[in-house]
């Protein structure tokens, strides 16, 4: 499976990391409405990237958990890239 090193911009990725940070819970206004939204720190043996939490995601996941992204997006944000859920991705826990 490809590491976080390999990731690039505007695609699709699937990759297993695991949870080293949570932020604290942000609130904000998107073009939806209301949401609340918090940034976790995935890392792996080649880097660590972010992965956007929204709304009932941000209590799913913490500190310590391994994950496995399937097709999750990855965007570049403020010269750092993130990797999300977007339309058709899913996260699992595997420890």
């Amino acid at each position: 499976m490809p590491g976080i090193a390999t990731l690039r911009a505007n695609s699709n990725a699937t990759i297993e990391a695991t949870i080293t940070a949570v932020s604290p819970v942000r609130d904000v206004t998107t073009s939806r409405g209301p949401s609340r939204v918090a940034d976790a720190t995935l890392q792996d043996e080649t880097g660590t990237i972010t992965l956007t939490l929204w709304g009932d995601d941000i209590t799913r996941y913490s500190v310590g958990q391994k994950v496995k992204i399937t097709d999750g997006w990855v965007k570049d944000f403020r010269g750092k890239l993130q990797i999300s859920m977007g339309r058709t991705g899913k996260i699992d826990i595997l420890a």
